[in-house]
């Protein structure tokens, strides 16, 4: 299911940052994401529901310009 909140998400394992652009347009990056998260997220059914609980909550973030 597509998330109507989320438009498009990367992530590197190297750094542990989760990008996140919203329909919005605008993109965030999130830090200390473990593989393990983010994969997580990528199965879940309702992707911005796990991220508002999961993520954005626990995790420093910057916008990106």
């Amino acid at each position: 299911m597509p998330s109507t909140v989320i438009r498009s998400h990367s992530y590197s394992a190297e750094s542990g940052v989760m990008k996140v652009t919203f329909v919005s347009g605008i993109t965030y990056e999130y830090f200390n994401v473990s593989l393990e998260l983010y994969e997580k997220f990528t199965k879940a059914f309702a992707k911005g529901i796990f991220f508002n609980r999961f993520i954005k909550p626990k995790r420093e973030f910057r916008r990106v310009e």
